[in-house]
């Protein structure tokens, strides 16, 4: 045997006690491991790896990994609880990536909004769900609903309130969170119950229609295609016919489009007699996401509409 590989052993084998001591401290628990499906599950662990680092979870706090609402491996949500808890709000997060990629544990998804809010007695809950190129955005809309009615129905066995959820999402999920909200059928239909507010973390498209009309990505072509019935359907400016929940619309102040759509979609709200507000940030598409839960104003703001909806 040669000396690399024997230092490799030795260095995997001081690696053992430490993963065992950080799984002790988080308390986690995976109650819906699916038998079978373990070559998926790697394979979406590898786009894991590439799309970020996973979060790490402060000492105390309960964790309940991939728990299931579906029978699609990528169907399946994390929760982040405090030890102990009863009638806690819930904060209910929908991952971004272009509607392509992204996970449910990455470090900028999950780490600072579960280290601010579960030591506030708040319980965190972040979902995946199926993805282009097999998943239409309207059809991950309707996997987040049936994620959220899921999580309602459970609420009770991680101490929370199934009546006292905000939803949540970055980028393209600040998109499906924000069609949930114009279009509330969408959960209904899979058994959710009403929402108490939507945080629209720097949305990748409020109205779907006019960024296809207009100068876009190519990643935008992928999601919603050539079809203008397709734009529609997808699209929550043009769906929002009736005032819905509390509506917080946080955008990047240095996206070109980003806050024009954030305002268009709040005044038409407004128009509708629902409070909304835009809150614009001098920070980085990803910083919207990443930095929630860091001690600054923008996270003081954050918690002051949360807390408000309760």
């Amino acid at each position: 045997m040669s000396r690399r590989v024997i230092r490799f052993l030795l260095s995997a084998c001081a690696l053992v006690p430490a993963l065992s001591m950080h799984v002790v401290r988080a308390q986690v628990e995976t109650p819906d491991a699916t038998p079978g499906a373990s070559a998926q599950t790697l394979r979406w662990r590898a786009r894991l790896a590439e799309a970020g680092e996973p979060a790490t979870v402060p000492p105390g706090i309960r964790v309940i990994r991939d728990v299931a609402y579906g029978s699609d491996p990528r169907q399946r949500f994390d929760v982040y609880a405090p030890k102990v808890a009863r009638g806690a709000p819930v904060i209910f997060m929908v991952h971004g990536g272009g509607w392509r990629r992204g996970d449910k544990a990455m470090r900028g998804v999950v780490q600072n909004k579960v280290a601010y809010w579960v030591v506030r007695g708040y319980v965190v809950i972040s979902t995946n769900y199926r993805m282009l190129p097999d998943t239409s955005p309207l059809q991950q809309a309707q996997d987040v609903a049936r994620a959220l009615a899921t999580a309602q129905r459970r609420a009770a066995a991680w101490g929370a309130d199934p009546n006292r959820f905000v939803l949540m999402g970055h980028s393209a999920g600040a998109h499906l969170v924000a069609l949930l909200t114009a279009r509330p059928e969408l959960a209904s239909e899979q058994g959710a119950r009403p929402w108490r507010g939507t945080v629209s973390l720097d949305s990748a498209c409020l109205d779907v229609v006019q960024t296809m009309r207009g100068r876009h990505f190519p990643l935008y072509d992928q999601a919603f295609g050539t079809n203008p019935a397709d734009w529609l359907a997808a699209s929550p400016y043009q769906h929002l016919a009736a005032a819905p929940a509390p509506f917080l619309a946080v955008c990047s102040s240095r996206r070109r489009d980003a806050c024009p759509q954030a305002h268009a979609f709040v005044d038409k709200l407004q128009s509708l007699g629902a409070r909304g507000r835009v809150l614009e940030e001098d920070l980085s598409h990803g910083e919207i996401n990443k930095t929630l839960g860091e001690p600054s104003d923008y996270t003081t703001e954050v918690d002051a509409f949360l807390r408000s909806v309760w």
